[in-house]
């Protein structure tokens, strides 16, 4: 049976470093673990909260129930072809530690998203991604359990209804399911991904493309732009980069020389949400101790001593600043608690 800690401090386990506690805490290393700790939280009668890397979470309080951290962990080969190896990774491993896994193996398919904070188990809730490349263009499956009926359930790709930045698992299941493994296919014959971003600037400085140098560059670039949660509290990208009809956009070159967009089809084009952030004015500002990062205006700080009432409070000013100037309203990527 894991221990259950009482009164616990989550001031570690969120990136912005914010001084909340939990009633109770759990850390399951397996999956009967697993199943015994949400048997007892059932029992016990209170909510339940899922934590994995606490990169994408913001608390505004205290939570009241029971924060569980799935802390599954192993890289499993389960198929290896000609073309691709398939791997089964525990949801509690480290992110990037599995990019680094693939990369050091010559396996192509998340390069990209190197150096993204948090867990295996959070890369299809949000399907995360970066620089031109998602994680659903390698996840074949995801497997967990089902929290009402207790029974293990396996999702196929097409079945977790990814999005940009979204997933069945923050609608319809959001509070429903616990993620225990996820399946990748990676490939042995990678395609490089290279135009977006300074990446082909950075791999121009060290003379060839390859698996390596491009988690390199991206690293490089990562660190250039955002700042280490370990040194200024932050959840990365506050916000999603906003998918807008393209007669929004001839309204705003109207207006503004140069407007940056990523077409998405036809209609509609993904304006950097950073760059409306900026041209709102917030870039860099301070309001007491929460703020907008120097160099990156998507990305809000915690300068120390401050809570997540005054990071939400910035957000939602910044929200109002950005559909009072440019009609666009910015959805929040970080979850709010």
């Amino acid at each position: 049976m894991p221990e259950f800690f009482n009164d616990y401090p989550l001031n570690k386990l969120n990136t912005f470093g914010l001084p909340v506690k939990a009633k109770y805490f759990t850390k399951p290393k397996t999956e009967e673990e697993l199943i015994d700790s949400i048997n007892r939280i059932k029992q016990m009668g209170l909510p339940m909260l899922v934590l994995g890397g606490g990169s994408n979470i913001l608390f505004t309080r205290d939570y009241a129930g029971v924060v569980l951290q799935p802390s599954i962990t192993g890289i499993e080969e389960i198929e290896n072809t000609s073309d691709y190896i398939a791997l089964s990774v525990g949801a509690g491993e480290v992110w990037d530690n599995l990019v680094e896994y693939a990369v050091q193996r010559g396996l192509g398919g998340i390069e990209n998203l190197s150096n993204i904070p948090g867990s295996v188990g959070a890369s299809p809730i949000q399907n995360i991604g970066a620089y031109g490349v998602e994680a659903k263009e390698t996840i074949l499956q995801v497997m967990g359990f089902n929290l009402e009926t207790m029974s293990r359930v396996v999702w196929k790709n097409e079945e977790c209804q990814f999005g940009y930045r979204d997933s069945i698992f923050k609608r319809e299941l959001k509070g429903k399911v616990v993620i225990t493994n996820v399946i990748y296919r990676l490939s042995k014959h990678p395609k490089f991904v290279t135009h977006y971003g300074n990446i082909e600037h950075e791999l121009a400085k060290m003379g060839e493309t390859t698996l390596i140098n491009i988690r390199k560059a991206v690293i490089n670039i990562r660190n250039s732009k955002l700042p280490d949660p370990n040194k200024l509290g932050n959840a990365g990208s506050f916000f999603k980069n906003p998918i807008v009809h393209m007669d929004l956009l001839h309204e705003l070159k109207k207006r503004y020389d140069r407007v940056p967009s990523y077409p998405i089809d036809d209609k509609s084009v993904k304006i950097p949400a950073g760059w409306l952030i900026e041209q709102s004015g917030w870039k860099g500002k301070r309001l007491g101790n929460a703020g907008v990062h120097e160099n990156q205006a998507l990305v809000l700080v915690n300068h120390g001593g401050a809570t997540g009432v005054e990071i939400l409070n910035i957000a939602e000013q910044i929200r109002s600043s950005v559909q009072n100037r440019f009609n666009v309203m910015l959805e929040m990527e970080v979850n709010v608690v």
